[in-house]
């Protein structure tokens, strides 16, 4: 969510939504979130966990991570999973469903810290989590990304928001009472990264913003090579970047980048590459990282630096008004885009909401709207879906609201949508 929005730790206790019927295949409840369904934790369990995290974002196949223990839990036993293939419906915002990729093991307990060897397996990149499990019924989970042996393993790259995800975590770190997060409190300007997130380690708002993408790649047979930020941070440049991938995707809410990745991204966009952004409010603030922490700065486009002029859209507004249709737009893409769908001129599909983007003089020229929200948050409070081309060929496709990424693997509409752009922005 946006800084210059009103923000408080009740944001993160979610109510656990009921999910639809699957589009692609059957699926189950996982019998651990029978008694998380249908309402929100409470406090006690949000603290009543095994807490755990992996001090990087990434790691390689063959590394040996170090997963860090940080309270207290006797009989301890840790199995390591994929995050999306799982044919479970995830109903519970402090609980992650997958396929195990080890066999369960015991490794004894922790007396308020220690550091346990995971060996990271030949597995496909992708979103990996551990779970840890007590003696005494408490759960954990601490995710990372087994990213791949070499850029361009596969032409699409995937980044997930792993700044993001630790902007929003509200853990007390230094036991003062509040979160160690400018979302507790705006004065605070720095976040830590490879903390345990609170949610019984879950990232925020992950079974809504990145799980159905995951289930949509992975449901669909779509081979990708999956990336942290401080992946791409890495890339030795924008041309490294343009050589191994045709497109890179941007799926949930990339709201915290630094310089270094809006170089990167910008430059790989001037050369060519495509883009796609499937939620909203991306490129919003400047962070900078010293070490394993990430200081906020300013916005990116008081910094001269318009988002739009990336994007194609940038943050407008947020609020909590009921979300309402996309309605199609007349535009040159919108043939190829919504074909298949049914949708024409003036059709209304899905909903969206939550928080919007919209075009702005900084935003391309040439720059396609092909649906919007109108005045969904009032006059002129628009949320737009935007396309645009540029000389050098690049194709860049942005969402302009939440939540588009909710829907690509329940509605048929969003699936299609996808599909279409998937094969016209990555081709080979």
């Amino acid at each position: 969510m946006a800084a210059r929005s009103v923000a408080t730790p009740a944001l993160l206790v979610l109510a656990a939504g009921s999910a639809a019927t699957l589009l692609l295949g059957t699926s189950t409840r996982a019998p651990e979130e029978r008694r998380y369904e249908g309402r929100a934790p409470t406090p006690a369990e949000l603290v009543r966990s095994v807490e755990a995290a992996f001090p990087r974002e990434s790691y390689a196949p063959g590394e040996a991570a170090e997963l860090v223990i940080s309270n207290k839990a006797a009989g301890l036993r840790l199995q390591v999973f994929h995050s999306g293939p799982e044919r479970v419906v995830t109903r519970s915002n402090l609980v992650m469903n997958g396929v195990p990729v080890t066999p369960k093991r015991s490794i004894g307990s922790s007396d308020g810290r220690r550091v346990v060897s995971v060996r990271i397996g030949d597995w496909p990149s992708g979103l990996y989590f551990a779970r840890l499990r007590a003696a005494d019924g408490r759960v954990g989970y601490a995710p990372f990304v087994v990213r791949p042996r070499r850029l361009g393993e596969h032409r699409v790259a995937v980044v997930l928001p792993t700044l993001t995800w630790q902007a929003y975590n509200l853990r007390d770190d230094d036991g003062d009472g509040n979160g160690d997060s400018w979302y507790a409190d705006w004065r605070h300007k720095t976040v830590r990264l490879g903390r345990p997130f609170l949610s019984r380690g879950v990232p925020y708002n992950f079974r809504r913003y990145d799980l159905p993408f995951l289930h949509w790649l992975a449901w669909t047979g779509r081979g990708v090579d999956l990336l942290s930020q401080s992946d791409l941070e890495a890339v030795p440049s924008s041309r490294a970047l343009a050589a191994a991938y045709d497109l890179v995707v941007f799926p949930g809410h990339h709201e915290y980048v630094t310089t270094r990745e809006y170089d990167v991204v910008e430059g790989y966009r001037d050369l060519g590459g495509n883009l796609m952004f499937l939620s909203a409010n991306n490129f919003f603030w400047r962070v900078v990282k010293h070490g394993n922490v990430i200081t906020k700065t300013k916005l990116w486009r008081d910094l001269g630096r318009p988002e739009a002029s990336l994007i194609g859209v940038q943050y407008r507004a947020n609020g909590k008004a009921p979300r309402r249709p996309w309605i199609v737009r007349r535009a040159p893409a919108a043939a190829w885009i919504f074909a298949g769908t049914g949708l024409t001129l003036g059709s209304a599909f899905a909903r969206g909401g939550v928080e919007i983007d919209k075009t702005v003089p900084a935003s391309p020229r040439g720059v396609q709207v092909l649906a919007e929200i109108p005045d969904f948050f009032g006059p002129g409070l628009t949320a737009q879906m935007t396309y645009y081309e540029t000389a050098r060929g690049a194709k860049v496709f942005a969402a302009g609201a939440f939540y588009f990424i909710r829907l690509i693997h329940v509605d048929p509409v969003i699936s299609r949508m996808a599909g279409n752009l998937w094969a016209r922005l990555a081709p080979n």
